[in-house]
C-alpha cells in the first residue's frame, strides 16, 4: 500500500507547505527553487519542467523539493553536485526519509540531515504517507 502511494502518483509533485518553507527561509534566505511550477514556486527565481533544473547551473541559496518518483536520485545527485560549485552557497532539500535507498547513502549522508517529526501536510494533498527529512548540502560538508 505504501509503495502504491509513493509510485503511482501521476505527477509525483508534493507542494511544500508555505509555513514550513517560511521557517526554512528565515534561516537560509533562498534565491532559487530549481524544480517548481509557476503556481507552486517558493522563490522569485525558479526552474520549471520546460527549463529543466537538472540541466541548469544553480546559484545562491537553493531550496529543492523535487518530484518524488523513481527519478529522485537524479535530483539528489544534482543537489549534492551543485552544492560543491562556486556559484552555489547551500542547497536545502525536502525529501522523503528513505534511509534504505542508494541515493540516501550515496549523497544524503554527505550533508546535514534533519528528520521531521510527524508527517507533513503538503499544500496540494493530505498528510504525507511517508516520513520526511531536510538534507542540507554546504561546501564544507564532505
Amino acid at each position: 500500500m505504501l509503495n502504491k502511494a509513493l509510485f503511482t502518483s501521476k505527477d509525483y509533485e508534493w507542494e511544500t507547505p508555505q509555513d514550513f518553507f517560511d521557517e526554512l527561509n528565515k534561516e537560509f534566505h533562498f534565491h532559487l527553487d530549481p524544480c517548481a511550477t509557476r503556481k507552486n514556486s517558493k522563490c522569485g527565481v525558479y526552474f520549471d519542467k520546460e527549463i529543466d533544473g537538472l540541466k541548469q547551473t544553480w546559484h545562491g541559496n537553493v531550496f529543492m523539493n523535487p518530484p518524488y518518483g523513481r527519478k529522485i536520485i537524479n535530483w539528489v545527485k544534482k543537489a549534492y553536485e551543485e552544492s560543491r560549485k562556486e556559484d552555489c552557497d547551500v542547497v536545502v532539500c525536502l525529501l522523503p526519509a528513505r534511509t534504505d535507498t542508494k541515493w540516501f547513502h550515496d549523497y544524503c549522508l554527505k550533508g546535514e540531515i534533519r528528520f521531521i517529526r510527524g508527517r507533513l501536510y503538503f499544500s496540494n494533498a493530505d498528510r504525507a504517507p511517508f516520513p520526511s527529512m531536510i538534507v542540507i548540502f554546504r561546501k564544507k560538508n564532505v
